[in-house]
This record gives structure tokens, C-alpha cells and sequence, in this order.
């Protein structure tokens, strides 16, 4: 068995709309062990007999017939996140500012973002490349009218990215 977070795109902020308690049992039917939803956002501990590529289309699948949406999620080995939290470059908890990991699985949607980069304001925003994201820190309250947060906003992207915020991250890694 290998223990998974799974990360769902666009629920509960703005998006579809549904209780994780209802998210949870959907994964328990589909035979997935020790299921546990953390916050309201779409964030998923479970176990599972297949790879990450495997569990995506099938929860995606599930998802989809359940709540009518068309579902997009994002699975990584609990072990790959925590490499991913444990490597954020910039100093945590600054004063005044959020930080993420914008987790990137299409090459062509990261190389498209990572382009914006040299166009960022340092005084709102920094990011960097990270290995299968992008590690950002932005002023608080300037999240959706920075750069990189409205860009990872446009439509032609959901599919590919989801973002978290590294508190987010670290109760996952409880």
C-alpha cells in the first residue's frame, strides 16, 4: 500500500461545492484505505494498491459521476510531498505574506507560467522553479491581482496545476 495525497482543483473556493464527508465516502467505496479528508478544500490522505496515474483516473472517474463535474486531481506519493514542502526556497511565514507551492503536472502550462517570472513584481511576489512546481510567496490580500496569481487563474490551466499554501501542505504531512 502507498499513502497518497490527493489534491482536488476548484472545490470548495469558487467551485463545485461539496462535503468532504461525501468526498470521503466516495473514496472508500472505490476500495481506498484509510481515507481522511483535511479542510474543506478538496485535500485527501488515502492508501492504495496502484500508482498515482492509476488512482487520478479513477478518482477523477468517480468524482465525475458522482458530483456531475468534471473533476480534476492532482496525486502525489505522501514521500514526493513532503520532498516538495521541505525544499521551499524562500524564508516561511514572512510577515505579510503567503506561501505556496503551485504543484504543475503539464510541461507546456509550467514553461508558460515560469515565462512570467522575470515580469514579476519583487516588492508583491517571488517564485521559482521547483521540481514539478513553482514556489511562490506573495503579499497577503494581493493573491488574486498579483501576476502569477491571475494567471494561474486563466481557464486553459485548470487542468494542470492546483495550488496550496504550504500550511495547507504541513497539516497533510500532520
Amino acid at each position: 500500500m502507498t499513502r497518497f495525497a490527493v489534491l482536488l482543483r476548484g472545490v470548495n473556493v469558487g467551485g463545485v461545492a461539496m462535503k468532504m464527508a461525501d468526498l470521503a465516502d466516495v473514496l472508500r467505496s472505490r476500495g481506498y484505505g484509510d481515507v481522511r479528508t483535511v479542510l474543506a478544500s478538496g485535500n485527501v490522505l488515502l492508501d492504495a494498491d496502484a500508482d498515482a496515474d492509476a488512482v487520478k483516473v479513477d478518482i477523477e472517474r468517480a468524482l465525475g459521476e458522482r458530483f456531475g463535474y468534471e473533476a480534476w486531481v492532482h496525486v502525489l506519493e505522501l514521500d514526493r510531498l513532503r520532498e516538495l514542502v521541505e525544499s521551499y526556497p524562500f524564508e516561511r511565514g514572512r510577515d505579510g505574506h503567503h506561501d505556496y507551492a503551485v504543484v504543475v503536472v503539464d510541461e507546456a502550462t509550467r514553461a508558460e507560467l515560469l515565462a512570467l517570472l522575470p515580469e514579476l513584481d519583487p516588492t508583491l511576489e517571488r517564485a521559482v522553479a521547483g521540481d514539478g512546481v513553482i514556489y511562490w510567496t506573495v503579499e497577503k490580500g494581493r493573491t488574486l491581482d498579483s501576476l502569477l496569481g491571475a494567471a494561474q487563474g486563466r481557464a486553459k490551466y485548470k487542468r494542470w496545476l492546483t495550488t496550496r499554501n504550504l500550511n495547507t501542505l504541513d497539516r497533510l504531512l500532520g
